[in-house]
C-alpha cells in the first residue's frame, strides 16, 4: 500500500470491511451482504457508481448489485449484463484493472442505450484462492484527477476481505437451507405417523361400514359417522402442515409484495420483460391454502413462460375484489395447442386450484402466447 495513504487507509478499510461483516452477523441473504459490501467501497473510495457482480455458468451473474442507479434507471437499462466486454475479461484474467477512460480501453464493448456514461474505472476481483467469487468495479470518482494506484492498493485490500465476508454469507444461507430441509423432514415424518395412520384407521373403518350395510345397517351408519369425523381430522391436520409448509416470504412480506419482488428478480435475471400490477384493496389476511396456491401456480406459470414458451413479455397481475383475488399470467410466448394435452406443471396448477376452492383457466394457442387466470376465494 502507499504510504500516503497506509494508515487512513487502512482504518478506512477496516471501517467498511466491519460494515460488510456485521451484515453476515445480522443473517442478511448473500445479496444484502452484496449491496453492504458495493455500497461501503463507493463510499470509502469516493466514487458515483459502483457494482459487483457474482458470476453463473452460463455466461451471465447469479448475483449483480449496484449503487449510484435508481430503480427507475434499472428498468430503463434493461437486463442484467452478460460476461462480456470489461467484465468478462476481468473474470477470465483475475487481476485489477485501472483506467483513466474505460472507453479507450479495447476491452470495452458497448452499454445499453440507456446506461450512465463511466469514464474513469476502478475494478478488481473478489478472490478465494484461485477461485474468482466476483468482481467489484468503481468508476466516475468524485474527486478529480481519477483513481490512483493507493485507490486499487485499497480497493484490492477491501476485497481480500469481502471475500470472507461473502463466503461467511453463503455457508450462512446454505446452513439455513439445510435447517429448512431438516424441518421438513421433520415434518414429513409427523405427516407419515399422524396423517398417513389416521387414513389407514379410515380406510379399514369405510370398508367395515360397506361390510355391514346389509347384515347391520344401524352400525354401518355410526361406522360411517366415525369416517366422516377420521376424514375431518386428517383434513385439520393436513392444513397445519401446508401452512408450516408455507414460504418465509409470504410470511414475512405477504403475498402481493412476495410476487412483485419476485417478478422483479425474475426481470432482471431473464432477457425476457417481466412485469407485475396490482389492483384493488389489499387483501389483508388471505386463507393460507389460497395465498400459497396463487404463490406457487403463478411460480409455475412464470416458469412456463420464461423456459418452454421463450416469450419475450410476460405480465402478472393480481386483482382484488372481494369476495374474490384473481392472477393473471400472461405471455406473448409460442403458446401450445390446447387440444394437444396439457403438461405436468398445468395438471399441478388445476390441483391447487381445487386445494384451495378455486379454478383455474388457461387459454393458449400456437404463436399467440398464454393466459393462465387463477381464482380463489378471498
Amino acid at each position: 500500500m502507499s504510504e500516503e495513504t497506509s494508515e487512513p487507509g487502512r482504518d478506512a478499510v477496516l471501517h467498511a470491511v466491519s460494515s460488510a461483516v456485521l451484515a453476515v452477523t445480522r443473517h442478511l441473504s448473500v445479496r444484502e451482504v452484496l449491496q453492504v459490501i458495493v455500497r461501503s467501497a463507493a463510499r470509502l473510495l469516493d466514487a458515483r457508481y459502483a457494482a459487483l457482480g457474482v458470476p453463473d455458468d452460463q455466461g451471465a451473474f447469479a448475483e449483480f448489485v449496484a449503487e449510484g442507479i435508481t430503480d427507475e434507471q434499472w428498468e430503463a437499462i434493461g437486463p442484467t449484463p452478460r460476461q462480456h466486454g470489461m467484465l468478462g475479461a476481468m473474470l477470465r484474467e483475475g487481476t485489477p484493472v485501472r483506467l483513466a477512460d474505460i472507453r479507450r480501453d479495447p476491452r470495452f464493448e458497448w452499454w445499453p442505450r440507456a446506461h450512465p456514461v463511466l469514464k474513469d474505472f476502478l475494478g478488481v476481483p473478489i478472490q478465494d484462492g484461485e477461485e474468482v467469487l466476483g468482481i467489484i468495479f468503481l468508476s466516475n470518482k468524485k474527486t478529480p484527477g481519477g483513481f490512483t494506484e493507493a485507490d486499487e492498493d485499497l480497493l484490492t485490500m477491501f476485497a481480500a476481505h469481502a471475500a470472507i465476508a461473502l463466503t461467511n454469507a453463503r455457508l450462512y444461507e446454505r446452513g439455513r437451507e439445510l435447517t429448512v430441509v431438516e424441518e421438513r423432514t421433520r415434518m414429513a415424518r409427523d405427516l407419515h405417523d399422524s396423517v398417513s395412520q389416521k387414513l389407514f384407521s379410515l380406510r379399514l373403518t369405510a370398508r367395515a361400514a360397506a361390510s355391514l350395510m346389509r347384515s347391520d345397517p344401524e352400525r354401518a351408519a355410526r361406522e360411517i359417522d366415525q369416517v366422516e369425523r377420521m376424514a375431518g381430522e386428517a383434513l385439520a391436520e393436513l392444513r397445519a402442515v401446508i401452512v408450516e409448509l408455507r414460504p418465509a416470504e409470504l410470511a414475512r412480506h405477504g403475498l402481493v409484495e412476495t410476487l412483485r419482488k419476485h417478478a422483479d428478480l425474475l426481470d432482471r435475471l431473464h432477457p425476457s420483460s417481466v412485469t407485475f400490477t396490482f389492483d384493488g384493496d389489499p387483501p389483508g389476511d388471505l386463507p393460507a391454502l389460497a395465498e400459497i396456491a396463487v404463490f406457487r401456480v403463478a411460480q409455475e406459470a412464470l416458469h412456463n413462460a420464461l423456459r418452454h414458451a421463450c416469450a419475450p413479455n410476460v405480465a402478472v397481475r393480481v386483482s382484488h375484489d372481494p369476495p374474490r383475488l384473481v392472477l393473471e399470467v400472461s405471455d406473448d410466448g409460442m403458446g401450445f395447442d390446447e387440444a394437444g394435452g396439457r403438461g405436468l406443471g398445468l395438471a399441478s396448477m388445476n390441483d391447487r386450484a381445487e386445494a384451495a376452492g378455486g379454478s383455474l383457466t388457461v387459454v393458449s394457442r400456437p404463436g399467440h402466447g398464454t393466459m393462465i387466470r387463477l381464482e380463489v376465494p378471498a
